[in-house]
């Protein structure tokens, strides 16, 4: 079976770089990536126009390319979770985390039995069509799939180590904005109640084992949040990769005009 290299490589204590994958829904998107080099995407299916059939030939050239494809889901219903698996995506974030109920249900409808709930289909995309050990099939997924909550809620930072001890947990990443804006700070993620909260939970995750993650635009900052700790980097989009590179070609264009 293909492994979750994504995965192992945080599991080592290194430094993974990706992008959210939110309005390009040909599968060619995945081989581009791949060619400039990210570790890993995510579809965006909570604010994208994504449905299971577009998202699923995406994640596919994702593992064909020997890329982790990644998918962000738009609230935790167990079909919502599972669909994306099934397909193939090698990990599942959660937006929106609050409570510890909501992560164990969470990590309870990725997970085959006895860890989880998670229905078996052994011939899905996610098994390449390679039909060997069903025992096999079930612990290398079980223990292969990347579990992320999404911290972008001021009651989640609150109540973060609660939320990052349920067994399963592999990642919590910041969403910034969503962040600022629950915080009464909207789009001000360099203000120092914001700083505080993100810098909790760093914290906390290295406390129970659970590698830290961020999604920004902005190198700089990004670079500062990996110097404190973050290791899943989520950089920027292909909207935002088309938008500032067709900008800034366009005005040094129009300036030599």
């Amino acid at each position: 079976m293909r492994r979750n290299i994504v995965k192992q490589r945080l599991g080592r204590g290194e430094t993974v770089i990706g992008t959210m994958v939110q309005e390009v829904r040909t599968p060619a998107i995945a081989q581009i990536l791949k060619q400039v080099g990210f570790d890993f995407f995510m579809v965006d299916m909570e604010h994208g126009p994504y449905n299971l059939e577009s998202v699923s030939d995406i994640i596919r050239m994702g593992r064909v390319m020997d890329m982790c494809p990644l998918v962000r889901v738009a609230s935790p219903e167990y079909h919502l979770i599972t669909g994306p698996l099934d397909m193939g995506a090698m990990g599942i974030m959660m937006p929106r985390i609050e409570t510890r109920d909501e992560v164990e249900e969470f990590v309870a409808c990725m997970k085959y039995p006895p860890l989880g709930k998670r229905g078996c289909s052994s011939d899905a995309p996610h098994s390449e069509y390679d039909f060997g050990s069903l025992s096999d099939f079930i612990s290398i997924n079980n223990e292969d799939t990347l579990v992320i909550a999404q911290i972008e809620r001021k009651v989640a930072v609150d109540h973060i180590d609660d939320l990052l001890s349920v067994p399963g947990v592999d990642a919590a990443l910041i969403g910034p904005e969503d962040l600022s804006i629950s915080m009464g700070f909207p789009g001000q993620t360099k203000d120092p109640v914001v700083v505080e909260a993100i810098e909790k939970v760093i914290a906390s995750a290295q406390k129970h084992g659970v590698t830290a993650g961020i999604h920004m635009g902005n190198i700089e900052a990004l670079t500062q949040w990996m110097d404190k700790g973050m290791r899943l980097i989520m950089f920027s989009s292909d909207l935002g990769f088309i938008m500032d590179a067709g900008s800034e070609s366009l005005r040094q264009l129009r300036h030599a005009v």
